[in-house]
């Protein structure tokens, strides 16, 4: 057995067996099994080894020497054998390259630009046989081409989109200039355009390297997580995005500055995708450094260039700037110029310049009094402002979205007044006279108020109950006109013509189809009655207003979209959600009352009727006849060049209205059975129903020739209208998206 040779066991043993010496003189270590099987070969005369096996031979520590002779021509033997792949068939490279060497050869391209299919964002200078002797191999421009994983899933006026902007963004359509809006109309798939120019160009340009290493998209808090999934579904695990929705400054701050320190050709996540307030918030981190590209998404709230998101990303350090926008801004030329200006610095000049060469000869120009020599003046400059800017601006409108989407069926509903919102009309109306506050041709506070009265008393009469109650300017004893014991803890739909018309296309939406809805309102108020009416008629449904978090709205809209969701009802507020969100689990949408900028309903009704989306759509838009309502849609609905457009503001409204204009808004026209039918001349209807096309083959003779058909009861396609005419419906006009659009450019 073996024994311990530490001191300790020395000692013990050398005091304990001294008695033993002799034994341990004889003691031998055991034998191995190996040993005793070898030992017992050797006494019987059998032996079991391998007759294969050959015997060792001795080593000699004597060099065997070769001479130089038979040294080379073992080495040449060796040479003139090349390594050979030991892969039956193999036709692949003979891995000539080394690790860290440099590629010899000519440069080619990422993907294959001759591919079925390709598209080619780049192609190199047609080189004669000459000139390619002279050039350089190694600076010789190659194509770019968009990743066929992307182009396959490109639609054509997609792939035209991703050229147009590549071509801006690498300064190849304006020399200098390095930006460009993209202002396709909602649905047409400006999100993946983008995904694809950012991949393109982090891994490629003509130079065969990356054309940026880093890029940024800010958007509304909203679409951060959209932003993030878009990239995951197009790029899989290709790429990995930073998306910030939340968490502490101190977290922001050190994500962002990881973000900004990431150097190379290969950067771990050269994707960042923020809120325009956590940009705001953080700017200062972000502008330590450089990126190669920023995308601003609703990129309409950038249309004043003195707040201070605008500055903040005006002051980041990229050349590279794409602006986002289904509803370009057409509110008057100064916030165009704080558009153009952000993507395409001084293409316009500086803003005096621009205001003194486009603005002042193009508003002198539509004024009313303008001379002939000043119209035409105007005129020219406007051609040459649009000229400038169409270089740098690509808009398609939704009519492409024809020939890949269901139907779409756009529906203005006018709903007449019950007669408990007649009385309280009139009755504000002589009270309040806001008539008489416009005779100085200004509007006050009191006359901003009374617009929104109004409106509210067209939705409902109980939006303006509490100040009923309080006997309020223009309210004044109008609590007695309320039925007997009525009160706002439920909803009564009777007392609302829109409200009544509403009740009946939910109810017969829910008996006859499994058709979903979004309801929309510029008024949480509003809001508050939908869930009334859900709960009283036992629908289920969801909510997104300015309340909800970010994080809980991207929940709520996945799980309304899935076809196993039990909600009916989806309540949007146009001002919290109208923007970006994907409703395609609804296909009936209705626009409860009307905004004063046509940007935001459009946003709002482009909800559903977007790519994803199997069923016709309908939109519903409800109008109250007569009032004040009509008065906006018709403004709203108005041709207008860049200057002179709806505003977005209540505030601005004295900018464009007209004396005269601002006192029709304070009327109610009783006896009608659509105000704006009777403006448009239409002379295609006899006593308010379409029996024939006017006999010269023109439409209506008005700026709101884009709706199609006018129709009565007889007229209607859609049976839920149908079915809700006769509780307070007097007229519709309706549009569909298979036929030829025209009237708004």
């Amino acid at each position: 057995q073996r024994r311990s040779l530490a001191p300790s066991q020395l000692a013990k043993r050398k005091a304990g067996y001294e008695d033993e010496e002799e034994e341990e003189e004889d003691w031998h270590p055991p034998t191995s099994r190996k040993r005793q099987k070898a030992a017992s070969e050797t006494e019987s005369g059998e032996c079991y080894r391998s007759p294969f096996r050959k015997p060792l031979a001795q080593l000699t520590n004597r060099p065997h020497c070769l001479d130089s002779s038979q040294h080379e021509a073992f080495i040449r033997s060796i040479l003139s054998k090349p390594f050979k792949v030991p892969i039956p068939n193999y036709k692949g490279p003979l891995g000539l390259r080394s690790l860290g060497v440099k590629r010899a050869g000519v440069r080619s391209p990422l993907h294959d630009p001759f591919e079925e299919g390709a598209l080619v964002l780049y192609e190199p200078p047609v080189l004669s046989a000459h000139d390619q002797l002279k050039i350089d191999k190694d600076k010789a421009p190659v194509h770019v081409v968009v990743d066929p994983v992307l182009s396959r899933v490109l639609r054509p006026h997609q792939r035209e989109g991703v050229k147009f902007l590549w071509d801006c963004v690498t300064s190849r359509r304006i020399p200098g200039s390095h930006g460009c809006i993209m202002a396709d109309e909602m649905g047409l798939g400006k999100t993946l355009q983008c995904i694809t120019l950012m991949w393109t160009l982090l891994r490629q340009s003509p130079d065969c390297k990356p054309e940026i290493e880093k890029a940024v998209v800010v958007s509304p808090s909203s679409l951060v997580r959209n932003w993030y999934n878009e990239v995951e579904k197009w790029l899989g695990g290709r790429i990995q995005p930073l998306a910030i929705d939340g968490g502490s400054k101190e977290e922001i701050d050190r994500k962002l500055v990881g973000f900004m320190n990431q150097r190379g050709l290969r950067v771990p996540s050269p994707i960042l995708i923020i809120s325009y307030e956590t940009f705001r918030l953080h700017a200062e981190v972000l502008q330590k450094g450089s990126v190669g590209l920023v995308i601003c998404d609703e990129g309409h709230r950038l249309k004043n260039s003195e707040n201070q998101t605008y500055q903040a990303l005006n002051s980041l350090n990229t050349p590279r700037r794409v602006l986002i926008s289904g509803t370009p801004i057409q509110n008057d030329l100064l916030e165009y110029f704080s558009l153009v200006h952000f993507v395409n610095s001084g293409i316009l000049g500086t803003a005096q310049e621009f205001k003194r060469h486009f603005e002042m000869p193009i508003l002198k120009g539509r004024d009313a009094d303008a001379s002939e020599a000043e119209r035409h003046k105007g005129e020219e400059r406007l051609k040459e402002l649009i000229s400038i800017v169409n270089r740098c601006l690509i808009r398609r409108t939704s009519d492409i979205l024809s020939k890949y989407l269901p139907v779409k069926i756009e529906q203005v509903v006018c709903c007449r007044l019950t007669p408990l919102q007649t009385e309280l009309y009139k009755n504000f109306l002589k009270q309040a006279k806001p008539v008489e506050e416009l005779k100085e041709g200004k509007i006050s506070v009191s006359s901003l108020s009374s617009i929104t009265s109004l409106k509210k008393l067209c939705n409902h009469p109980a939006l303006i109950y509490d100040k009923c109650v309080e006997e309020e300017e223009g309210f004044m004893g109008a609590l007695d006109l309320f039925p007997a014991g009525y009160s706002t803890k439920s909803v009564e739909p009777q007392l609302s013509g829109k409200m009544l018309v509403l009740d009946y296309i939910l109810a017969v939406t829910k008996s006859t189809s499994s058709d979903k809805v979004v309801l929309v309102s510029n008024y949480t108020q509003t809001l508050d009655l939908f869930e009334k009416l859900c709960r009283s008629r036992r629908y289920l449904y969801v909510r997104l207003d300015g309340t909800m978090s970010i994080k809980k709205r991207a929940k709520i809209v996945e799980r309304f979209n899935s076809p196993s969701s039990p909600e009916f009802i989806f309540m949007l507020s146009s001002k919290a959600g109208g923007c970006g969100l994907n409703l395609i689990g609804a296909n009936r949408l209705v626009m409860f009352d009307p905004d004063w900028n046509p940007a935001n309903d459009e946003q709002a009704m482009a909800r559903v009727w977007r790519d994803g989306q199997k069923k016709m759509c309908y939109i519903y838009r409800l109008l109250s006849t007569g009032t004040i309502e009509e008065k906006i849609f018709q403004r709203q609905t108005h041709k207008k060049a860049l200057s002179s457009c709806v505003v977005d503001e209540e505030q601005d409204v004295e900018r464009h209205f007209s004396l005269g204009e601002l006192k029709e808004l304070f009327s109610l026209n009783e006896t009608t059975t659509s105000d704006t039918h009777d403006k448009i001349k239409c002379r295609r209807c006899v006593n308010g129903h379409q029996v024939r096309p006017p006999p010269d083959g023109s439409d209506c003779t008005s700026d709101l020739s884009q709706w199609h058909h006018c129709a009565d009861k007889r007229g209607l396609q859609d049976s839920v209208l149908k079915a809700a005419w006769d509780a307070a419906v007097t007229f519709t006009f309706h549009h569909h998206s298979h036929e030829e659009q025209r009237g708004i450019p």
